[in-house]
């Protein structure tokens, strides 16, 4: 097996991979690029607040998981994405549909169940989809989405398309069989798949320590001959040069990689859980310490690639598109009864 890189050890008290040199105020990427970064991470952000503020006030039904902590890991990875690539992923999807280019207002939408949504309002927050954008979708059973995931990186291969697949999950879902069985296709067939495994650390309420007894993920592929690596999820820059490095060896012809990227979700699992199996006190650490938007800001200010104005006006213009999201998904009309009939695979 192949073994990680040296960025790939384990993580030293601050999230950081252990020997890790201090980076450089703008390492190997432009202004523009951190500011695209920014506006995207902090879209996802300002996007999650509102959903949570529609699910309080009764307009958004079922079960809603947001995003609200873990923004770098798909700005990231999708920074290194080409078009045609694909994206699959779990039910805490809104963060990946906005991060590949969905618009706002048609997500908002779906999660209050209008016709204007991307499923017309009848697939909700754990079941949207865009064939345009090549997402297909978050998947409300734990797990189902990997083996899904390496199926259309076998159709590139098998077209012979120059394409890699993105399969999100989590660790919750990292110990499902279907994962491992998944794992030994994707490396005897050699599919362009890239395993992103988004380590919040908590699953669906218990911590990693007391349900893994090994609980370096990305690891297992050793088992199967899949190479891989550990990846700090808080921090952008350093999600966007391992997806390189995952993108490259997909691209090459060499099959699956694996990413661990340990990220963190500041709400509970869903909206209807407290999160009471972790302290209020390590959750603003975790904010005040290591934000990823956070990070991204400071580098911007100290650096004196942006003012505070600028930032400011990114903010403002972010919470506009936001907020005229929010004003479609109740505006656009509930899906006519005749859409029970369509859409339907007999």
């Amino acid at each position: 097996m192949a073994r990680a890189a040296p960025a790939a050890a384990q993580p030293a008290a601050d999230g950081a991979p252990h020997g890790t040199p201090p980076r450089p105020a703008l390492p190997n990427v432009s202004r523009e690029e951190l500011l695209k970064f920014y506006r995207e991470m902090l879209l996802i952000r300002r996007f999650e607040e509102k959903a949570g503020q529609l699910y309080g006030m009764g307009l958004i039904g079922g079960f809603c998981h947001l995003y609200i902590g873990q923004e770098a890991v798909v700005v990231g990875l999708e920074s290194v994405a080409e078009d045609g690539d694909k994206r699959i992923t779990s039910y805490r999807d809104h963060g990946h549909m906005l991060a590949c280019g969905m618009d706002p207002k048609g997500v908002m939408a779906e999660l209050t169940g209008r016709a204007g949504g991307y499923s017309k309002g009848k697939g909700g927050s754990m079941h949207m989809f865009s064939r345009e954008k090549h997402f297909y979708g978050g998947h409300g059973i734990v797990g189902a989405q990997v083996p899904i995931g390496a199926g259309l990186a076998f159709a590139d291969k098998y077209l012979g398309r120059d394409r890699v697949t993105f399969t999100y999950f989590g660790d919750g879902a990292a110990n499902q069989g279907q994962v491992y069985e998944t794992y030994n296709m994707a490396q005897l067939w050699q599919l362009p798949v890239i395993f992103v495994i988004e380590n919040n650390q908590y699953a669906m309420g218990t911590s990693v320590k007391r349900s893994t007894m090994s609980p370096s993920f990305w690891e297992r592929g050793a088992a199967y001959g899949i190479p891989g690596e550990e990846v700090d999820g808080m921090d952008v820059l350093k999600v966007r040069e391992a997806g390189a490095r995952a993108v490259a060896h997909c691209r090459s012809g060499k099959g699956p990689y694996i990413l661990e990227v340990k990220t963190y979700r500041y709400r509970g699992h869903s909206m209807s859980d407290p999160a009471k199996y972790r302290t209020r006190e390590e959750v603003q650490k975790m904010r005040e310490e290591r934000d990823p938007i956070e990070q991204v800001r400071s580098l911007l200010l100290t650096g004196n690639h942006a003012t505070e104005d600028d930032l400011k006006a990114v903010d403002r213009e972010i919470r506009d598109i936001v907020n005229e999201a929010a004003e479609f998904s109740q505006k656009s009309p509930e899906p006519d009864p005749s859409e029970l009939w369509t859409d339907v695979v007999a």
